[in-house]
């Protein structure tokens, strides 16, 4: 089934890639990988939410939210390869979460970008990953999600 499909199937629509905030551009291909700078959960060109998890941002809404900037690093990955059906595997993750002290649920929230690449790609969407919590994202963001992926 081609990527597009499935994605159908799910309801989902690849967004447009957001513009970088900054001197870099949203994805790089080298060699058979795909890298993508960190996603935020942008969502028509605004961000959905701000906040801290553990303090305003309750980690189901955050798991959400993850998922929805693993969708826009999709985006990315298919504006460098003309779309998702050269991709073979979902290699790696990594989510930052805005913690407050004393959060430690990062995992749970990742969890939202990792399941996502899983519905998407089924086995193939499998990664490794890390689930990381950090004081601030830019412009207040709860997530960010970047990736790694394999391609032919």
């Amino acid at each position: 089934m081609a990527v597009a499909d499935r994605l159908a199937e799910l309801g989902l629509v690849l967004p447009e890639v957001a513009a970088p905030a900054g001197s870099y551009v949203s994805a790089v291909a080298s060699g058979e990988f795909v890298f993508t700078a960190g996603q935020l959960p942008f969502v028509d060109g605004k961000l959905a939410r701000t906040g801290l998890l553990g303090a305003d941002v309750e980690v189901e809404e955050a798991a959400d939210l993850a998922a929805t900037a693993a969708l826009n690093a999709l985006a990315a990955v298919a504006g460098v390869l003309g779309g998702l059906d050269r991709v073979v595997r979902i290699v790696k993750v990594v989510g930052f979460v805005a913690s407050a002290p004393g959060f430690t649920q990062q995992p749970l929230v990742i969890n939202g970008a990792s399941n996502l690449l899983v519905d998407v790609f089924g086995e193939h969407g499998r990664h490794a990953r890390s689930a990381v919590g950090v004081a601030a994202l830019p412009f207040g963001s709860p997530v960010e999600v970047e990736l790694i992926a394999q391609f032919r």
